[in-house]
Parts: structure tokens; C-alpha cells; sequence
């Protein structure tokens, strides 16, 4: 319960709230994330209420904790309303604890993983568990950046980063066939893990060339697409010439800061610079299916599991200053 004091006058005013409260991680600045005690949400009409089960953090999360805001609202959303504090996540399962009048094809009790983007839709019945559910959503990026992208089976690829949005992009490219899947990436946890996943070559850009490099694995030709998962200025200028003539190169990375591009490499090479950002309602799906039919198994991705109470000390900045330990840290949301 939740008593409100104010005061008029000479005299006090107590009013008691019955609404029962529910502990949320909250954005309230740069480098401050509370976690507050705030009432549960009330269900409404057309609306399903959900207890999280467990909530990745994302890439874009930390972007936000050390510069945001970036895209949380700063004015009240158009739709949401939502502002300043805000409850953070958006990779997330959990159990379904009520639904509202007119929802007819959820109960009480059934699993869901939860697209973040405002949608209204149906769901549809799947057999996967609350951790994968989890990894659905950095996953399904990573998908839709494949999709978006002019890659085809036997093509060869080089990613840069292999962070989580990175080995997601791993899992995507082998099952779908690409012939090498190369990754510039630093740090040793990481280069195995994409190793576990299916890159067949791994270029720690403190040892070589990135683009020599790639052009040696590809008899000279270069990178069909490249991704960018890493948002880094020195490692993408770095990795553009060693893209193919009218080649591809996606990014999927939040930069804090805009880059400096070589454009003029851009135009003489015929290359094509695009953006993919999130997913849409046919990449989330076909992710949910491939993770359902075991085509994706994602659950080794995630190296810690913490309590909502520990997200600060053990999840952003354990990920911050100790982030070649860490791929996905879980927050059990429950414990």
C-alpha cells in the first residue's frame, strides 16, 4: 500500500492506496537507472498484462545509460504517453497474468514473448522457453537485417562486432547459407562464441588488415555484404574496402556519435550503404519459428543471470567495464 501526504492549510490530508506496487528499472537520466516502486498497470479494455519472466539488456539500453536519452521520449509519446522516468527493457517473455475485455485468443497463464513495437495483431501458439523468449528479440534484428539485405545462399560475409547483435547475425547467416561468415571482432570470449555459432573465420583487427584479410579468404573478391553490428568509426572505415565492387554494407549498430564516412569509396566501388533498424511483423515471426522448430538455439548466448535489484552493479556496468566477459546478461525478473 501506498500513503499519499499532502497538505492544505493547517491541515494534513493521508489518502491510502490500495494499489498494489511493483519494482521497476527506470531511466531517469545518463548514467541513472532506479528501481523504483511504482503501482502495477492497471488492465485495460483490449489489453493483456504480463509478469516478466526474463528481460535481456540491449546494446541500445546501455547507448541509453551513458548518453541518452536517444530514443527514449524526452516530450510525452503521441501514442504511449510515456516520458520521463522510464521503465527500461524490451527484450522480454513472460507468463500472461490477465487479459482485458475483448481479448479472446489469450489466457491467464500462457507463455509470450512480447515484440516491443506498438502492433496490434494476434499471437500465435509456440513451444519455446521464458529464457528463449528473451533472445527473440535481438535475434529477430539480427534476421531482419539479413532479409533486408541482397545476401543469398553461398555468398560470402563479414560482420564487424560480435557483441550480441553479432553472433545473432551468425546463427542467421549459417542457417541460411552463407558460404564464409567472417568476424572482426577484439575480444576473445566473443570470437569463440561466434566460432560456436558457425563463423568459419575470425580477424582480430589488432593483428591485420581487415580488408587484406577478407580478400585472402575470398580468392581476391571480397565481402558480398558486410554488417555492422559494432558502431565503431575506426573498424567500419577500416572493413569498407574489403567489400566487393557494387557490394552491400548494412548497419545495424546505434552510433551515440555520427561517423566519418569515406564516401568517395562509396561511389568509385559502387557500394551500398543502408540501415536496418529492428525488424518487422514477418522477421519477428520467421525468428519465433526457427527458434521454436530448434533451427536457432540462442540459449547459449547468455553468460549471467542477475536480479532485478542487481541490474545496475551487474548489468549495465558489469556489460560497460566488463563487457569481454559478457555476451547476454539476463534479468530474472521473478527472483
Amino acid at each position: 500500500m501506498l500513503n499519499t501526504t499532502t497538505q492544505s492549510g493547517d491541515t494534513l490530508h493521508t489518502t491510502l492506496n490500495s494499489a498494489p506496487l511493483m519494482k521497476s528499472a527506470r531511466f531517469h537520466g545518463p548514467g541513472d537507472i532506479r528501481v523504483d516502486a511504482i503501482e502495477e498497470p492497471i488492465c485495460g479494455k483490449g489489453q493483456v498484462k504480463m509478469r516478466p519472466a526474463y528481460v535481456g539488456i540491449c546494446g541500445s539500453d546501455l547507448h541509453e545509460y551513458c548518453g541518452g536519452p536517444v530514443l527514449i521520449p524526452q516530450t510525452p509519446h503521441s501514442i504511449t504517453g510515456s516520458t520521463f522516468p522510464v521503465s527500461m527493457g524490451h527484450e522480454f517473455g513472460g507468463i500472461i497474468e490477465e487479459v482485458g475485455d475483448g481479448v479472446t485468443h489469450l489466457s491467464p497463464g500462457q507463455r509470450a514473448v512480447v515484440r516491443p513495437t506498438i502492433f496490434d495483431g494476434t499471437c500465435s501458439a509456440y513451444n519455446i522457453s521464458l529464457e528463449a523468449a528473451a533472445l527473440i528479440e535481438p535475434l529477430a534484428v539480427a534476421w531482419h537485417a539479413v532479409s533486408l539485405s541482397p545476401f543469398k545462399s553461398g555468398d560470402n560475409v563479414l560482420l564487424i562486432g560480435g557483441g550480441p547483435i553479432g553472433v545473432s547475425v551468425v546463427q542467421v547467416l549459417k542457417l541460411q547459407g552463407a558460404k564464409n561468415i567472417i568476424v572482426s571482432e577484439l575480444m576473445d570470449n566473443r570470437q569463440r562464441l561466434c566460432r560456436k555459432y558457425g563463423a568459419t573465420h575470425i580477424i582480430d583487427p589488432r593483428e591485420g588488415d581487415i580488408a587484406q584479410g577478407v580478400r585472402k579468404i575470398t580468392g581476391g573478391v571480397g565481402a558480398d555484404v558486410i554488417f555492422d553490428a559494432a558502431g565503431v568509426e575506426k573498424a567500419l572505415v577500416g572493413a569498407i574496402p574489403a567489400c566487393r565492387v557494387q557490394g552491400t554494407i548494412v548497419n545495424i549498430a546505434v552510433w551515440e556519435k555520427s561517423p566519418s564516412i569515406p564516401v568517395n569509396q562509396l561511389m568509385y566501388r559502387e557500394l551500398r550503404y543502408v540501415g536496418a533498424a529492428l525488424y518487422d511483423e514477418t522477421s519477428f515471426l520467421d525468428t519465433i519459428r526457427a527458434v521454436n522448430d530448434g533451427q536457432l538455439k540462442p540459449e547459449g548466448m547468455i553468460t549471467s543471470r542477475i536480479t532485478l535489484d542487481e541490474v545496475v552493479e551487474k548489468g549495465f556496468k558489469t556489460l560497460l567495464e566488463h563487457k569481454d566477459e559478457h555476451c547476454k546478461i539476463l534479468v530474472d525478473v521473478q527472483a
